[in-house]
């Protein structure tokens, strides 16, 4: 039976996501979900789930402070190519930068910079909080089923600013455009929390736990 890992990493409230993931693994014969906080748990896993709530500098030395989890999520997605998707701030830390409060080192999988959000539209606040459009840019497998308009639910104040337009999956418009998905090779993650976004949060987790890079 395929092994999803939810890592945990004291960085976020996992169990309506576990719960999500349950249920689409339920439903689609995904295998069993672990939620975890043990490296040795990572590195047997057949999928990894990297969830983030909070400053990226904070989720950055959480993650780090666990030690060997980094490592065995590096081991496992980097070297062995398994599947993995992050989610919010675990998304972020996919990049090469992040400039919330200080200058932190990203993982670097996804070249590019999590930067501020700056709308054009002063009216429009800061947090972008609540639900906005999605626009696809291009297709990708875990996006089956889902389409342009369909709605999620997000919660952040910075967004990634990818280097290699190839790598953005899907935007929205909050003043401008907004990164909501980034993937490359075994790797997407998601600016929104799909464990929130109602249908097309729970198409995607379900798309998650059948695919196959």
């Amino acid at each position: 039976m395929p092994l999803t890992a939810l890592v945990d990493y004291d960085s976020g409230n996992l169990h309506s996501a576990e719960k999500a993931f349950q249920r689409m693994a339920a439903e689609v014969g995904g295998g069993e979900i672990l939620v975890t906080s043990r490296p040795e748990d990572v590195a047997r896993a057949d999928r990894i789930v990297l969830p983030g709530d909070g400053a990226f500098p904070a989720c950055r030395a959480a993650l780090g402070a666990h030690g060997g989890l980094f490592e065995a999520i590096e081991e496992a997605v980097v070297r062995k190519a398994r599947p993995f998707l992050g989610i919010c701030v675990g998304m972020q830390m996919l990049a090469s930068r992040g400039h919330e409060y200080r200058l932190t080192e990203g993982f670097g999988w996804v070249p590019g910079d999590v930067v501020r959000i700056e709308p054009a539209d002063r009216a429009l606040k800061v947090p972008h909080m609540g639900w906005n459009d999605l626009i696809l840019d291009r297709p990708h497998p875990v996006l089956e089923g889902i389409e342009t308009g369909d709605h999620a639910y997000f919660v952040h104040s910075y967004h990634f600013r990818a280097t290699d337009p190839g790598h953005l999956l899907a935007h929205c418009d909050y003043g401008g455009p907004i990164t909501a998905i980034v993937g490359r090779d075994n790797i997407v993650g998601t600016q929104f929390h799909p464990e929130k976004s109602q249908a097309a949060g729970l198409r995607l987790i379900g798309n998650f736990l059948r695919w196959t890079p």
